[in-house]
């Protein structure tokens, strides 16, 4: 029987950043059980960092659940930076079968950048570049098996091309999969559906909602502990903080 499934690439690189992952897994496993999905952590890198980035691995997403004998209906693809609230309705409905996606709602000079440069360097033979405003996080989508072909072509794009996007990411210090699977969302002319913010609250104190009160957990379902300047504390702190508050209380 195929289920939906929830994928949380979660790798301990021993720099401390994985530390506050389970409060993720725990979140995302509460979910699952609700709302009849089945979760997979992806928790072994498929090669060396060095070699491959861990943004990139996680896009094998499809080929590793077919090779772990996962049968699967949608798949969610989130990042371990990322608490759920326990009443978050089940997103899977509101696909329509299409690719899910929601618009990075952060710096727009990070994001603006990040299209301008590999629009130049690298898609240059697109005519357009497509709305800042319609930018894609890739902390939070949602695929299908209609989607394989296009995740295996977007990883020999990364394969082709190795060389010239770290070189482009060094130079600009601009994202690492994130803005090349937006021009290739386009180049490749996927069609997507756009979910609101609440599914994927990046820059959360951009917006003024991650406080004490954690008001976050009061205006939307999902909380993505990105973009969290030093002055706020780190995003160990809040996640753990969110998770009790949700779940322990």
């Amino acid at each position: 029987m195929k289920k939906n499934i929830v994928f949380l690439p979660c790798i301990s690189t021993g720099d401390g950043r994985s530390n506050p992952y389970q409060y993720s897994i725990n979140s995302w496993k509460y979910w699952c059980k609700k709302n009849d999905c089945d979760l997979v952590v992806m928790d072994e890198l498929l090669c060396p960092v060095e070699d491959m980035k861990i943004t990139w691995q996680r896009w094998h997403v499809l080929d590793i659940l077919e090779h772990s004998d996962i049968n699967y209906n949608q798949v969610l693809v989130v990042d371990a930076d990322t608490i759920v609230h326990p009443n978050c309705p089940n997103f899977f409905n509101l696909t329509n079968n299409k690719l899910a996606v929601v618009h990075n709602e952060g710096c727009y000079d990070w994001i603006i950048r990040s299209m301008e440069n590999y629009h130049k360097h690298m898609f240059s033979d697109e005519p357009l570049l497509f709305n800042f405003w319609e930018y894609i996080n890739c902390g939070f989508m949602i695929f299908n098996e209609s989607h394989k072909s296009f995740l295996n072509d977007f990883i020999n794009f990364y394969h082709n091309n190795k060389e010239n996007i770290i070189k482009l990411q060094e130079t600009y210090h601009v994202g690492t999969d994130q803005p090349i699977f937006n021009h290739f969302l386009r180049k490749q002319k996927i069609e997507h559906t756009f979910l609101p913010y609440e599914y994927n609250m990046c820059d959360l104190p951009r917006k003024e909602i991650l406080n004490n009160e954690l008001t976050m957990t009061q205006v939307g379902w999902v909380y993505h502990y990105n973009a969290i300047p030093q002055q706020f504390g780190k995003p160990e702190y809040w996640m753990e903080k969110t998770y009790k508050h949700l779940y322990e209380n």
